[in-house]
């Protein structure tokens, strides 16, 4: 008999060498469909991001698309009490085999007898995805079946099946837990929402949806022979420009259409132009709002009504731009960009926590190989890349996501690290766009201080990765070059004179240009000592002869920089004139870029067209994420939030409550000026108290870990009260 304490050991063992045991099977398990990792999220990344539209052109990315396998074979090995009636689902015709017999036909079930069993299955599709669900007493398709592409079997000349060097791995699966809820299939949900205002205007009629809005157009009452045209607009004024609005629905009818109709294209809007020939009437006009369905899990009230409003905006304009998948803009652009996806990760980690998401967007910008560009072409959004699968490990803790796709990031980051030159750094080569912001001339030519920070970081993320995925000599070669790198990029960039990072260096020479993006990011990443932060916290950040940021996507980090370096009064004065700028000018959704400096409908202009704004960009709703991480002041220290810091900072404010999930539960925490109450369902947390005289603890014992500053900490499940002296 085997020793007990043998087995867990064991069973790590198999699972590190990449061998699985047989499957434990009960009756109790759930089947789900399932795909080889990473496919549907290509098909169905594939199938959204050509659904944008200008003027009813239809304007596909600029990246190259990928596929789908059309072959593949799923796998699993099982032990049954008794024997198991399964009925098979396939998306596309299969090949059975079981026990490495082939069953004839195309069966919509077999009886696998009792006993130990391997049972396969080829599955062909070219159109969608591969894909199966098979459910049993006790053989059901779930995350533990394996799949391949590239099933390496043959007959020998005996008729004996011989097989080696098959690479299997975990397939991927979400949430079609039903053999009629299709991956092919899916779909966002709908539900009805009516307008809150309609208008004659000229010969056509402006219905106001109240707000921004994503959805399909509902034709009420549609009687008539002839032609109907919907003008979108997230603004009233794109909408009334028939020429130039970004979005527009030509429709004909024959007078067979029925009365209710749907508009076959969702769009977004907050208003719709309706242009109809006299020949044909209608009476009303609603619309299917569109959405993933996802809970508000995270939340934020404080005594500041003004900073509640921009809670609440940013959370909307957050779950409007939350699809399937992370996308930046509803209106325009309707695609997957790295950058703004980041970003997304973050702020979701404080909203919603929704890993599967997530994981879908890191799937669909990575694609599959070959590596021929830069994701999205930029080079800094291949960077941001690694940071966010790092980032998505510490706050889940989820290993089996780097396990399974560690061989994508390798090559990926095989393709950044020859794309440097001689001094080695990264630099622009034909085909890369460097991107960093939107900014009047911000220069993006030669060695960017800025693109080197994030290498450096995206190495350390590739160390990490590669430890968790049993790669120790990787894990060491990345760590190294991480090293060298910020070594070298201090060498060069660091001015020790002025005490700040310079922008940039071209063919050998340092530019006498100082700009707020490697510093800001520098601050955040930990690069820097407390001096080094201290001088460019006055000498760039705080400067406003330094080149200014208008776009919520920098903003997002220079007010982060200025949160981790303790600046949170500042921060919340910046964030009621950045964010309640947009507001106070009607923002129903924060915006691509907001200037105060400009006026009336230079608000709306972008890349050369009068309505080419996004006016609900995800970078837009930055706001959840600062007040989350560094006013109530919640983190996670170790994966999966099995460790975490609670640090919270009034920064002005009277009092202030909320809720930051976490993967199983929730941190609430609840502060004002004398005391601090904070519960949290799982993990072991470090509580952070600047307060004049030593705190006093519902339990444990305070320590004194600085000048007026306390640590205590907190148990999972058992509410923490502490009364205290704000200073």
């Amino acid at each position: 008999m085997m020793n007990k304490h043998l087995v867990k050991p064991l069973l790590m063992l198999l699972i590190c060498i990449g061998l699985s045991p047989m499957n434990t099977v009960s009756a109790q398990q759930k089947a789900t469909w399932i795909w080889y990792p990473g496919d549907f999220e290509v098909w169905l990344s594939n199938k959204m991001q050509v659904r944008r539209t200008e003027r009813e052109a239809v304007f596909p990315p600029l990246w190259q698309y990928y596929s789908p396998y059309a072959l593949v074979t799923f796998q699993t090995e099982v032990e049954l009490p008794e024997a198991d009636d399964v009925k098979i689902y396939s998306e596309g015709p299969f090949q059975l085999l079981l026990d490495g017999v082939q069953v004839h036909g195309q069966p919509k079930s077999i009886k696998v007898p009792a006993g130990k069993h391997k049972i396969s299955l080829k599955v062909y599709n070219q159109e969608v995805l591969p894909a199966i669900y098979i459910e049993g007493k006790y053989v059901k398709s779930n995350a533990s079946w394996k799949v391949t592409n590239e099933d390496k079997l043959w007959i020998d000349e005996n008729g004996q099946a011989q097989q080696s060097g098959t690479p299997w791995v975990p397939v991927g699966s979400w949430n079609f837990d039903a053999p009629e809820r299709k991956p092919s299939e899916f779909k966002l949900t709908t539900t009805p929402w009516s307008a809150v205002k309609t208008e004659k205007v000229g010969a056509g009629e402006l219905v106001d949806f109240g707000k921004e809005t994503f959805g399909y157009v509902k034709i009420h009452g549609l009687k008539g022979k002839g032609k109907l045209a919907l003008y979108y607009g997230e603004s009233r004024e794109e909408a009334l420009d028939t020429a130039k609005c970004e979005t527009l629905d030509h429709l004909s009818f024959d007078g067979t259409q029925p009365e209710l109709y749907t508009n076959a294209g969702s769009k977004a809007f907050r208003y719709v132009n309706v242009q109809t020939d006299p020949s044909v009437k209608y009476d009303s006009i609603s619309m299917l709002y569109e959405y993933l369905p996802l809970e508000y899990r995270g939340a934020f009230k404080s005594s500041d009504p003004l900073l509640n409003q921009i809670w609440d905006v940013s959370a909307y304009t957050m779950h409007l731009t939350t699809r399937e998948f992370f996308i930046d803009g509803i209106k325009r652009d309707r695609w997957i960009w790295s950058g703004d996806a980041y970003q997304s990760y973050l702020m979701n980690y404080y909203l919603f926590f929704d890993s599967p998401s997530v994981e879908r967007t890191l799937l669909a910008l990575r694609g599959k190989e070959p590596v021929t560009a830069h994701i999205n072409i930029i080079m800094d959004y291949s960077l941001y890349w690694f940071i966010g699968v790092y980032d998505y490990y510490l706050h889940t803790g989820d290993t089996k996501f780097i396990k399974t796709f560690y061989p994508r990031m390798k090559s990926l980051m095989e393709f950044c690290l020859e794309r440097r030159n001689k001094s080695g750094f990264l630099e622009p080569l034909e085909g890369d766009w460097v991107f960093i912001d939107w900014a009047n001339g911000l220069p993006k030519t030669g060695e960017v201080s800025f693109e080197q920070m994030l290498l450096a970081r995206s190495l350390e993320a590739m160390s990490v990765s590669a430890g968790i995925a049993g790669k120790n000599d990787d894990q060491k070669y990345y760590q190294n070059l991480a090293e060298d790198l910020k070594t070298r990029l201090f060498d060069v960039f660091w001015d020790k004179k002025e005490n700040v990072m310079k922008h940039q260096r071209i063919d050998g020479k340092v530019q006498d240009i100082v700009t707020r993006y490697a510093n800001m990011f520098g601050i955040f990443f930990n690069y820097f000592n407390e001096d080094q932060k201290q001088s460019i916290k006055n000498k760039v950040l705080l400067n406003d002869n330094v080149l200014q940021i208008t776009t919520p996507y920098m903003r997002f980090y220079e007010l982060e920089a200025l949160c981790a370096m303790g600046e949170q009064d500042y921060v919340l004065k910046e964030m009621r004139d950045y964010w309640g700028g947009m507001l106070k000018l009607g923002a129903t959704s924060f915006w691509e870029e907001y200037n105060p400096n400009k006026s009336g409908k230079e608000h709306l202009e972008m890349y050369g067209r009068p309505y080419g704004k996004s006016l609900c960009h995800a970078w837009g709703a930055s706001p959840i994420y600062l007040l989350g991480k560094y006013y109530l002041g919640v983190k996670p220290t170790a994966p999966g939030y099995s460790e975490y810091v609670v640090e919270p900072v009034l920064g002005g404010l009277k009092w202030m409550k909320g809720e930051v999930p976490t993967p199983n539960g929730s941190v609430k925490v609840d502060c004002s000026t004398t005391r601090i109450k904070v519960l949290a369902s799982e993990g072991t947390g470090k509580l952070k108290i600047k307060s004049a005289t030593t705190p006093k603890l519902s339990y444990g014992k305070a320590k004194k870990i600085g000048v007026n500053l306390y640590e205590a900490t907190l148990k999972a499940n058992q509410e923490m009260v502490v009364s205290y002296k704000a200073l």
